[in-house]
């Protein structure tokens, strides 16, 4: 995800380098392209919302929101870019964080390791049931099925964590420029702002944006 978004996350040279050896073998149409068209930068994609949130990102979101520091925080996923040390801000704030492979124990897991459609179930089990789902990467077709199951089948009590991530960008390249309650002021107008209803985006994603239940094709058991 993070090498295919094209996104600069601080990391210098060493970092362009990686993930550009990543491209290489694991999305070579996008290393082509690279070569041959100009894309837009880093700094452009960044500042229109295309970038993943980064993990000290995700926290000051939270954090501002007001999610307090003994909420229980469940990062879905494999093995986050950065590893531990850029866990290190997400999980000093919030200490009770944890993945599948800390709730569940090696013999349990084992039956999913060789199968990343079961591992993205557990993990789809775990942020369809949770009291708030944040969206990190709203790009992602994991992110749009969760996003969707919650909408149709919440009822209105599961919550979505949603925002616009073009005004996001602009609050987070300023949030060192700006006091906490002037940053956490904005953050949660501009989440409160994402709560309105809305008529269903013509042509969106069913998944993402499911029909009402009369409009969807059930099987009744």
């Amino acid at each position: 995800m993070v090498a295919y978004s094209l996104c600069y996350f601080g990391g210098g040279k060493d970092e362009e380098d990686e993930l550009e050896a990543y491209r290489q073998i694991h999305f070579p149409v996008l290393s082509e392209l690279k070569k041959m068209t100009k894309l837009p930068s880093a700094a452009f994609l960044r500042s229109e919302g295309k970038c993943p949130l980064a993990p000290e990102e995700a926290v000051l979101m939270l954090a501002a929101i007001g999610f307090k520091r003994s909420t229980n925080i469940y990062v879905a996923g494999a093995e986050i870019y950065g590893g531990k040390d850029r866990m290190a801000a997400i999980s000093r704030l919030y200490p009770a964080l944890v993945t599948k492979e800390t709730l569940l124990s090696p013999s349990e897991l084992e039956p999913f390791r060789n199968f990343s459609s079961q591992l993205a179930a557990l993990d789809f089990i775990a942020c369809a049931a949770a009291d708030a789902f944040a969206m990190t990467d709203p790009g992602s077709q994991f992110s749009s099925l969760v996003q969707g199951y919650r909408m149709y089948y919440g009822g209105g009590d599961l919550p979505t964590i949603r925002p616009n991530k073009r005004r996001l960008a602009s609050i987070l390249v300023k949030n060192a420029t700006i006091e906490w309650n002037g940053f956490e002021n904005r953050v949660r107008k501009l989440i409160q702002q994402t709560k309105q209803v809305h008529e269903r985006p013509v042509a969106r994603s069913v998944f993402r944006h499911p029909r009402c239940p009369e409009c969807m094709c059930r099987t009744e058991h």
